[in-house]
């Protein structure tokens, strides 16, 4: 695979299809990847400082046109307030509803500059360069962007699908350690979830995974954009099939919040999350004991999460109870019943809950 020969993968939404094109060498092939997919000259790229930092040159390079507009990364910073220089940003910049925003980051990134898209002059196009393996995989597609409140993760939001998707795993090679593995972790994530031999494959090659082989990252980061492209093509709003890609968020996005966003990466809270859900599901008898372990076994492969055992189990739960997945005072709970193997349930009850929180460490 050259960059000349990229994967090209097709995301079949109803509101917008769009392709998701994965290869290495692919940032310096950025600008005509934006014109095939119908973007107009008339571009925005919205960065991070270090992102900027690592790739801000090559990046003008092969875009020398694109305007950048630079805010503060991480989840902290994923706020109504950053939106608005980029909004700022545009504004001065003379952007129209004929302009483009490009993200070019990680998923805070993606998640901040799509809501800018989706929101400035009602709607303008929007392309994703994802620079995190976790945006790499999840974040950059699916169309969910928004922003934090102090009350929870992403409760402004919309849906709104990019005009493209531009992966190179070449960018990874400056990613530190921690967040390339919050990054398997959410692979982890869609073989529990979705499919077996995505998660058999992960537990294979964790060794040129983590040394960041493109050989072996390539096609794993085009299976997860597969599933979930698959999935995000029938339930594109999230009423239905799509909470399956929820698995480990419920209990991860409360620990985010009680962390306010500074402890814990993504990834690691969603790996928490994965095996809060899966000591329910061993405990309810719907997921075995074998595959319960085979699966704590996969994440601890990867390497120590970092410590939650001074937190408390009741404020989790008093967080979960504003999560979003809650509708008609239901929480949505996503259980794995195997590997592979995953189902939606509403029935998770607050003494379930408290158990398995308790198992992961967390105090009273």
């Amino acid at each position: 695979m050259t960059h000349s020969q990229p994967l090209r993968i097709e995301i079949a939404t109803p509101s917008r299809p769009y392709p998701v094109l994965i290869g290495a060498g692919m940032l310096a092939h950025v600008g005509a990847a934006l014109s095939g997919a119908g973007i107009g000259p008339s571009r925005f790229v919205v960065s991070s400082p270090t992102v900027w930092g690592f790739w801000g040159e090559p990046f003008h390079e092969a875009q020398p046109e694109a305007v950048p507009i630079v805010v503060p990364d991480g989840e902290r910073h994923k706020t109504p307030g950053s939106v608005g220089r980029i909004y700022d940003a545009l504004l001065k910049g003379g952007a129209d509803r004929s302009a483009a925003l490009i993200t070019f980051g990680g998923g805070v990134i993606g998640d901040m500059g799509g809501f800018a898209a989706a929101t400035y002059m009602r709607g303008i196009p929007l392309a994703h360069v994802p620079t995190t393996l976790l945006a790499q995989v999840d974040a950059a597609i699916g169309g969910k962007v928004g922003v934090n409140l102090p009350g929870g993760k992403n409760l402004v939001g919309a849906f709104y699908q990019p005009s493209v998707v531009v992966i190179d795993p070449g960018v990874l090679s400056t990613l530190p350690r921690r967040e390339f593995r919050a990054g398997l972790y959410e692979i982890i994530k869609y073989g529990v979830a979705c499919d077996a031999s995505l998660f058999e494959q992960v537990r294979r090659e964790v060794g040129p995974l983590s040394r960041r082989d493109p050989s072996s990252l390539a096609p794993v980061i085009a299976a997860c954009c597969r599933i979930k492209g698959a999935i995000v093509a029938g339930d594109e709003r999230e009423t239905g099939s799509r909470r399956v890609l929820n698995f480990g968020h419920t209990v991860g996005h409360a620990l985010e919040a009680a962390t306010k966003y500074r402890r814990l990466l993504h990834g690691e809270s969603v790996a928490y999350g994965m095996l809060a859900a899966c000591a329910i599901a061993s405990a309810r008898g719907v997921l075995a004991a074998a595959d319960r372990d085979t699966i704590a076994a996969a994440i601890a492969q990867l390497g120590p999460l970092p410590p939650v055992n001074d937190l408390s189990a009741a404020a989790q739960l008093e967080l979960m109870r504003h999560d979003k997945k809650v509708l008609d005072g239901r929480l949505h709970f996503v259980l794995p019943c195997g590997i592979g193997v995953s189902r939606i349930v509403t029935d998770v009850s607050e003494a379930e809950l408290l158990r398995a929180l308790r198992d992961l460490g967390l105090g009273k």
